[in-house]
């Protein structure tokens, strides 16, 4: 996975939610599926492969943030030359300005929308300088035109 920036606050929760799921979410979906597996055969046990399918989903969520959280850099990039993660970008496209944060989903703000790293746009962006103008193809196949008006901490 890339590096990925993360602010502090950003940084804390996601690792609360870590050891709330390695902790009591363990606890929980183990209970769950030993109630379950108490009422007979596991073939035609609905509630029994409800919980061992929230028992997966939990552990992916584990492994996700787990990688996440290793290869998080956390505070504010301090070079605001190209666009790049945990920076503030000012795009210009198709006419409206609008402003997001380039960096993970995980990441939520208050005053600003995320713009993934990881997505057409995102990729475009990244690397780009004040001035730029890059192209990218949405995920419907259309060809799209952004410029880079202003780049800065948030």
């Amino acid at each position: 996975m890339a590096e990925t920036w993360l602010s502090q606050e950003a940084f804390d929760r996601l690792k609360s939610e870590l050891d709330t799921l390695k902790t009591e979410g363990r606890e929980h979906i183990s209970g769950e599926i030993e109630t379950a597996r108490a009422h007979g055969d596991l073939r035609e046990n609905a509630e029994y492969h409800s919980a061992k399918d929230e028992q997966g989903k939990m552990e992916a969520r584990i492994r996700q943030l787990e990688e996440l959280l290793r290869d998080a850099r956390i505070g504010e990039p301090e070079s605001t030359d190209q666009a790049g993660p945990g920076l503030v970008v000012v795009l210009d496209i198709d006419g409206d300005e609008e402003t997001y944060l380039l960096g993970s989903r995980e990441d939520s703000h208050d005053e600003l929308d995320i713009l993934s790293a990881e997505g057409p746009m995102g990729t475009a962006v990244l690397g780009a300088k004040a001035g730029e103008t890059v192209r990218f193809t949405t995920p419907a196949g259309a060809e799209l035109e952004v410029t880079v008006k202003e780049i800065r901490t948030p």
